[in-house]
Formats: structure tokens, C-alpha cells, sequence
């Protein structure tokens, strides 16, 4: 079998099943996968997610700051 059998939708749709309930068991039987697998796909894709949360708290931050910076110097040049 190819490393690569399951889609991206499909693994993120295992994940949703998951996160709403279903056993590992179940969803790894219903895939063809074992459960080892699921909890592979459970770790790699939440700490995406973790690190996708992050950076876009970052570039808010970064955004505001850049905001705050062109008010000022717009403030500057109005003076």
C-alpha cells in the first residue's frame, strides 16, 4: 500500500469523527486504516493546527502594530 491511499479530506474527516465522539477504533476500521494511524493523523494535524492558530495571532498582532505605526505618521505629518 502507498503512504499516501487517504486524502486530506478524508483524514481531516476522520479527525472531525473523532472530535465528535466516535472511538479510534471505528473510524480506523471504517477507513482501512489501524488505530496507530489515527492517532498519527490526530497528532500531526492538531499540532498544525496549534501552529496555524499561532501564526495568525501573530500576524494580528503584527497587523495592529503596522495600523497603530501609519496612524502615527500620518498624525506626524498633519503637524
Amino acid at each position: 500500500m502507498s503512504k499516501n491511499r487517504h486524502t486530506e479530506a478524508q483524514i481531516l474527516g476522520a479527525l472531525r469523527q473523532l472530535g465528535a465522539g466516535r472511538r479510534a477504533g471505528d473510524v480506523a476500521c471504517e477507513l482501512g486504516v489501524s488505530k496507530n494511524t489515527v492517532y498519527a493523523w490526530k497528532a500531526k494535524y492538531m499540532s498544525e493546527t496549534e501552529e496555524t492558530k499561532r501564526l495568525r495571532a501573530e500576524n494580528t498582532r503584527v497587523g495592529k502594530l503596522v495600523a497603530g505605526l501609519k496612524i502615527e505618521e500620518e498624525l506626524h505629518s498633519v503637524i
